[in-house]
């Protein structure tokens, strides 16, 4: 996995600096920074892309928050974006964030989806060394949950507080940092626990249990079963699920012998409405194809299946991307359909 890693990070990196194929036309598409599952796919779809066709160039800028990519894509300043379920209901009802915008609402109808993924498992993680084993020993710690203010930041927070009752800045610190910042703080152990989502075997997670051991916080099987529906209830919110990393997923790297449950979330690639449906329809393909051959090469690829694609999220398929499922004959659920 490691070297499947090594080629999609320089492919991308190589499509953003040496310029565009001739004659190519160039997709701006921008996702959440390095570090996290969203980054680490949609890099390797750009990757594939540019790699198995010719007529159209993915260009990746892991920069700023997908709340307000998704602002800039329905602007037409972008093409494609990452987003979630719970993100895209914000904008379209426009709340949170999008509260004082008051042309969110009407931006969403310029957003239609290509593929839902899963955004993966809640890792809530820290050093074995430190002692530390259940979700309520984080009480009086340093804590990441995302960087402030994202979508990440908001699902691990509300994950927290229902298991433990605990309220950041009063019962554990809040640690203010990008993800790249806080990954690098958590390996000089400036920071106790670090909270990042992934596929499991995460590849983050297997950097740093290469040379440590961590422990993963969370509830086991008997414990989340015991559990009330208030605990239970990120779990339930749009977008989110239950999860699950087993136990030997990450090798000796990792102290826990027990599977660890805790918060999943989907997200997805979402496009510009107005993108050419043949632009969209090729991207599509080439992405999908392109992945079944390397599912060997890349286990977390197993998760991001067709049928997960394009389940009911809140978004419409684009046309283009509707095209390429009906031809391998994938029924597409009420509520995803192209309008």
């Amino acid at each position: 996995m490691r070297h499947f890693l090594k080629f999609a990070l320089v492919g991308v990196a190589a499509c953003a600096i040496s310029g565009t194929a001739l004659g190519a036309e160039v997709i701006k598409m921008a996702t959440i920074a390095p570090g996290t599952s969203a980054y680490l796919t949609q890099s390797t779809m750009a990757s594939i892309v540019n790699q198995g066709q010719d007529e159209y160039e993915i260009q990746v800028d892991a920069t700023g928050a997908a709340t307000k990519h998704i602002i800039d894509m329905a602007e037409g300043k972008l093409d494609m974006v990452m987003t979630s379920p719970v993100v895209y209901s914000l904008m379209k009802n426009g709340k949170a964030m999008y509260k004082k915008m008051s042309k969110a609402p009407k931006l969403s109808e310029n957003v239609r989806l290509v593929y839902w993924f899963p955004y993966g498992a809640y890792h809530v993680l820290t050093y074995a060394d430190d002692g530390m084993k259940s979700l309520k020993d984080i009480k009086g710690k340093k804590v990441f949950l995302g960087p402030p203010g994202g979508g990440a930041w908001n699902a691990a927070n509300q994950w927290i507080e229902a298991q433990t009752g605990y309220k950041v800045g009063e019962d554990y610190e809040n640690f203010k940092a990008s993800w790249s910042s806080a990954f690098q703080a958590f390996q000089d152990k400036q920071v106790d626990v670090y909270v990042n989502g992934g596929i499991a075997p995460f590849p983050q997670v297997e950097q740093l249990a290469a040379t440590n051991e961590l422990t993963i916080l969370g509830p086991n099987k008997a414990e989340i079963d015991a559990q009330s529906a208030d605990q239970l209830k990120p779990t339930k919110r749009p977008g989110r699920s239950l999860d699950v990393i087993r136990a030997g997923a990450y090798g000796d790297g990792v102290s826990n012998t027990e599977d660890v449950y805790t918060l999943g979330a989907v997200v997805g690639v979402a496009v510009r409405s107005d993108l050419d449906d043949e632009a969209v329809y090729q991207i599509t393909k080439t992405f999908w194809e392109g992945a079944e051959k390397m599912r060997a090469d890349a286990p977390w690829l197993e998760r991001v299946t067709l049928d997960y694609a394009v389940q009911n999220g809140g978004i419409a398929l684009h046309p283009g991307a509707q095209r390429y499922y009906e031809e391998i004959g994938l029924e597409i659920p009420e509520g995803s359909q192209a309008q």
